[in-house]
This record gives C-alpha cells, sequence and structure tokens, in this order.
C-alpha cells in the first residue's frame, strides 16, 4: 500500500508542477521513481567525493534520528529517540557538514545505534574516503567523549569537544583553571598535552538568574495561596500543604537553595543564600577541550568552530521539521531508506544555495519557495493536439527570485504527452 500511495501522490505532483516538461519527461511510474532512489544509492559515495573535492573546509559531523510511523522499515528498531516520540520506531542519521552548517555526507543506520558507534563510522568516512591528511572533529560533550578521543587519535585527527561541569569541578580542584579565569572575553589553559578554553557567556548568565527568580516567584506564590487557604479552613492540614510546597521545589529543582517548613499554621520560604551562590557559580561558563596545537588554531578559532555545530542542528532542523521533511518514509528496503534520506540532504543543499542567492530580498527561502508557487503555464492546444505551454509574465516579485539566483525563465515550453501510471488506484486500498 505504501508504495503505491507513493507513487500516487508523485503522479499526482507531477501532473500539476509540469515535472515532464522541465525535466524532459515523456512519462513514469512508481517503477522508474524506484529505479531513481536505487541509482541514486549506488552513487551517492561518488556523488559525495565529487562534493567534498569541490568544497574542501572543516567539517563538523552531528546525529539525530527521525521517527517512523511503520513497521516495516529494514532499519526501523526501537532506540533513545531524540523526538521524544516514545513507542516509535526510528532511523538514526549522520550528517556531516561544513564549519556553516551546508552537507557533504550523510548516512543512515538502525534505529538502535548509539551515538557512540555511529561518531566512529563518521571517522572511518572522514578518514578512509576523503583521504584527509588533517581533519578536526567537532562534537559536544555528549558525541565525543574518552573512547571516541582515542578513536580520533588513532586516525591521526585532532577534535574539540566540550567538558561536563563535573569535569570542570576537577580541574578547579587540581588547579588547572581558576574562577578567575571565566569572563566574557576567551581565556585558555594548558594540562598534559591538552588544551582548555573557557568563557562566561553574560547572557546566558542574566538569563539563568532570572529563571531562579521566576521559579523562586512561583513557589512564594504557591505559598500565599496555600496560606491563605490555612487561614480560611481551620481544619485543613498543614502537613499536607507543606508537602505540596516540598513537591513544587522538587520539581523546579530548586531544593538545593530553597526550603520550606512551618511556623504555627504558615509556611515559610527560606532562601540559603550560600547554597545559591555555590549553585550559581558556574551560570554562563563552559569549558572547551582540544588537542589542537596553538599554532594550528587560536583559542578563538576553537571556539568559533565549536560554536558551529549550532548551524548543523540548523540543518537537522530543516531537513527534519521544516520545508523538508524526513517523515513520512513511503519505502522499506535499507537501501531506498538511506537514498530518501540522501535526496532531503540533497534537497537542503539547494535551500542553502536559495539562501545565499536571496539573502539581499529579506526573505525566508520558504517565502521565497512560496512566491514560486504562484507560477502556471497555459498548455496551447492546436488541432486537438497539446503543442506547448506558455508561461505568462510573473509579477516582479518573482522576477526578482529568478533574477538573484540567475536562472533564466523560458517563456513558452513543449508540451508533453505524459503517462503517469501505477499499478492501483488509491480508492481501491484500504
Amino acid at each position: 500500500m505504501v508504495r503505491h500511495t507513493f507513487a500516487i501522490y508523485c503522479g499526482r505532483l507531477a501532473s500539476e508542477h509540469a515535472c515532464s516538461e522541465v525535466l524532459g519527461l515523456s512519462g513514469f511510474d512508481e517503477d522508474n521513481l524506484y529505479e531513481n532512489l536505487d541509482w541514486l544509492n549506488e552513487n551517492q559515495t561518488d556523488i559525495e567525493d565529487r562534493l567534498y573535492k569541490s568544497r574542501k573546509s572543516e567539517y563538523t559531523p552531528q546525529l539525530t534520528s527521525s521517527y517512523l510511523e511503520g513497521e516495516d522499515n529494514e532499519l526501523s528498531e526501537y532506540g533513545y529517540n531524540r523526538d521524544k516520540k516514545r513507542g516509535k520506531k526510528q532511523i538514526v542519521i549522520g550528517l556531516l557538514c561544513e564549519a556553516d552548517g551546508k552537507p557533504v555526507a550523510v548516512e543512515v543506520f538502525r534505529g538502535n545505534t548509539q551515538d557512540l558507534s555511529t561518531f566512529g563510522a563518521q571517522v572511518k568516512k572522514v578518514s578512509e574516503r576523503f583521504g584527509c591528511s588533517r581533519v578536526t572533529m567537532v562534537g559536544d560533550r555528549g558525541m565525543i567523549k574518552s573512547g571516541q578521543i582515542k578513536d580520533v587519535q588513532k586516525a591521526g585527527f585532532h577534535y574539540i569537544t566540550a567538558i561536563t561541569k563535573r569535569e570542570i569541578e576537577s580541574l578547579l580542584k587540581n588547579g588547572v583553571i581558576q574562577m578567575d579565569m571565566f569572563d566574557e572575553e576567551l581565556s585558555e589553559a594548558f594540562d598534559e598535552g591538552v588544551r582548555y578554553v573557557l568563557r562566561r557567556n553574560p547572557v546566558r548568565e542574566k538569563d539563568l538568574a532570572l529563571k531562579r527568580q521566576k521559579k523562586q516567584k512561583s513557589i512564594e506564590n504557591f505559598i500565599e495561596t496555600k496560606n491563605r487557604y490555612l487561614s480560611e479552613h481551620k481544619r485543613a492540614k498543614v502537613e499536607v500543604a507543606l508537602r505540596d510546597v516540598r513537591a513544587k521545589i522538587r520539581k523546579l529543582w530548586v531544593g538545593a537553595w530553597l526550603k520550606a517548613h512551618s511556623e504555627g499554621r504558615k509556611l515559610i520560604l527560606e532562601v540559603d543564600n550560600e547554597a545559591l551562590l555555590h549553585e550559581s557559580r558556574f551560570d554562563g561558563c563552559y569549558v572547551l577541550k582540544t588537542d589542537l596545537p596553538r599554532d594550528a588554531a587560536s583559542k578563538e578559532v576553537v571556539h568559533d568552530r565549536y560554536k558551529d555545530l549550532a548551524k548543523v542542528d540548523q540543518a537537522f532542523r530543516a531537513m527534519k521539521t521544516a520545508h523538508l521533511e524526513v517523515r513520512p518514509v513511503y519505502v522499506r528496503l535499507a537501501e531506498r531508506t538511506r537514498a530518501h534520506v540522501f535526496v532531503v540532504m540533497l534537497a537542503y543543499m539547494i535551500t542553502r544555495e536559495l539562501e545565499t542567492c536571496w539573502k539581499g530580498l529579506n526573505l525566508e527561502v520558504t517565502e521565497g519557495i512560496s512566491s514560486l508557487t504562484s507560477l502556471c503555464s497555459n498548455k496551447m492546444i492546436i488541432n486537438g493536439e497539446p503543442r506547448c505551454l506558455q508561461i505568462p509574465e510573473p509579477r516582479d516579485s518573482v522576477k526578482a527570485l529568478f533574477l538573484a539566483a540567475k536562472v533564466d525563465l523560458p517563456s513558452v515550453l513543449p508540451s508533453k504527452n505524459n503517462i503517469i501510471a501505477t499499478n492501483k488506484k488509491l480508492t481501491k486500498m484500504s
């Protein structure tokens, strides 16, 4: 059923958007669609290699998962779901991007593949396929751990990652770093061949302080409500009200510095300022870890490359939930699932190119693509036979899109006697 639904859906799009005329096709059926996916899967490596050679740069690997609605996909398995969709099978996607977030390669793994093993595959891809002599792998603290660092160094690469709060405390205890090194300006420390780049983000620091204030205010309001109820209902139990307040404190994760107790029939909130100071001492602080020597990358470069991870996250969001969507996956075989994801990656590359072309037009890519849907064509029929498709003059805003992208819009296209077929009709399926 999924197979034929996919073919019918594509057939309808082809009829409505004149893709046969644009691409020079005389027609197709679902077998042609799946043959194209098979071809893409067979040639993906070659295409990615050519992309790499044409755009040598610094690359960042990143991972995500995408849940599936069906049960029969060969790569679908239950695993850690980053979309927070419990009870659904998924696939795991590994994306290799340039520093600015433009993708160059993608890999699809079984849904129960963990980040650690996936990361190793990305290292192998870079070293063996692309033949790189000097590569720096960048990943967050959950992706590059001690085991992955060994893999990276074994391949002759370098790494940039962040460390956990516990590791920061360990560095402070051992005297490798000091608290006064955390400042808006970058600083760095060295220990046993490892560089640590430190910074305190003042915006993040203020944001966390504001969140704590809001949480405290929320609990104060809750206590005020409870005290009012206790004063108006003499038979109400103080211990029950106190239990509710303490539960709220636990829920908001502020128990380290906020305590509640009762005095008679009144609830009191206490702020442990010393504990609050200890709790907030790392607000806005982060430490990056790398084995890159200083003559290869300054602390500013190390910091910027790590921040580039956000651009890779943007690529994933666009591929998964924006105008490009990995879901739904209308294929079952592993090879075609990989080809499907590869198509999405290539489509995202096109949107990134359009983003560059249209940056001077003050619009989002989605807005530009939406404007392009206003284009239409008139079928010219002579003696009962379709001869061509005439494209009317588009409005000025659409002209600007083509001009910025350096695309010449033809005024006429030869008409194709399209034969778009499928083996079953959608209405006959249950």
